[in-house]
């Protein structure tokens, strides 16, 4: 066999298969054999229902699918720290490595034209094996599964960068808008780093029940025209020390800001969208710092998987779907439709 079947999403809400030459790794690559690879939302809104993507988000008709996990079984010339049948994350970004944000780990915001992110303007991990640089690669230490590594690609690196931003800690209590993966991979890790509350809000009845049956959150309500005065009730009527945006909306930035008690930080981290505030009733006089949180750095990558196994804490616990990669096109279906956990395509 010398090709294999590949995800193509032409951008009009459909999945299609497109078959692939099987590639042979060059210098300082390697070929992983696909064991789970995720959806992630950007996915979703940037590609799947239409190709809206400029610059980074740029889509180059190729394989999709930037949160894979696998093992390796073929190595080419000049690979030096991984071998044969290593177990391994596959950062999703390709930088060209010698650009200051590359040099400090950050391959998300490399600067050259080189940069190609998985998924996106290169071979992702929707298929049966990916080509991936050596550079690009994480170990993923036992005990966590394939499945938990998919989840730490991009989604947890993202929340686990985001909760390390605005310095976390067993002083504040955290409130998080938005309770997708993003914002559920937030609350677990809020929960390891000793969060004193952790409050969740959405618009989905759904993803609200998800995170009470997870025991992520100590209150979950909808985010609706009283949720303002329920998060200042949990408070005592000073907000929380931090607050998170995963939402990528207009109301829910806007209550991330207004939820936050004097001297807090807010951290925006859902995608697209809009804000509209009062700089001096909602930032100003309260003294708020506004931070923003893209993706996360190899060597912070590096160290969540470390802690995760520290903690003896499994991201998959919110994965609500797995689907065959036969079954992709549902697989897209339901994370299109935002009621769920996260989904995840896994092989055997």
């Amino acid at each position: 066999m010398n090709t294999m079947k590949g995800v193509f999403l032409p951008g009009n809400s459909t999945v299609e298969f497109k078959q692939f030459p099987i590639p042979e790794p060059g210098q300082g690559q390697v070929l992983i054999k696909m064991k789970a690879s995720s959806i992630c939302g950007s996915d979703i809104r940037a590609i799947y229902r239409e190709h809206l993507g400029k610059g980074a988000e740029a889509y180059q008709d190729v394989i999709a699918g930037h949160e894979p996990c696998g093992q390796i079984v073929s190595v080419g010339p000049g690979v030096v720290r991984f071998k044969l049948d290593d177990r391994v994350i596959i950062y999703h970004i390709s930088g060209c490595g010698i650009c200051h944000d590359c040099r400090i780990g950050y391959q998300i915001s490399c600067s050259s034209d080189l940069r190609a992110a998985y998924g996106w303007q290169r071979n992702g991990g929707h298929a049966d094996f990916i080509l991936a640089n050596e550079a690009d690669l994480v170990l993923l230490p036992e005990p966590l599964t394939y499945i938990d590594g998919a989840l730490c690609a991009c989604g947890f690196g993202t929340a686990y960068e985001a909760v390390n931003r605005v310095n976390l800690s067993g002083k504040d209590r955290i409130l998080v808008v938005g309770l997708g993966p993003i914002g559920l991979a937030i609350l677990m890790l809020a929960k390891q780093m000793g969060a004193s509350k952790l409050i969740g809000v959405d618009t989905v009845s759904e993803r609200l029940n998800l995170a009470k049956k997870l025991n992520l959150v100590d209150s979950a309500f909808l985010s609706d025209s009283d949720a303002l005065k329920q998060i200042l009730l949990e408070t005592d009527g000073y907000g929380t020390e931090v607050s998170v945006d995963c939402s990528g909306s207009a109301a829910g930035r806007l209550l991330a800001i207004q939820g936050t008690r004097q001297w807090g930080r807010t951290v925006f981290v859902g995608e697209g969208g809009t804000v509209q505030f009062e700089p001096s009733r909602d930032i100003i006089h309260k003294q708020i710092t506004i931070y923003g949180s893209w993706v996360t750095s190899i060597p912070h990558l590096e160290d969540l998987v470390e802690k995760l196994v520290r903690w003896n804490v499994h991201p998959e616990i919110i994965v609500s779907h797995t689907f065959s990669l036969d079954n992709a096109a549902d697989a897209y279906r339901v994370m299109d439709e935002g009621k769920c956990g996260k989904v995840v395509i896994v092989w055997p």
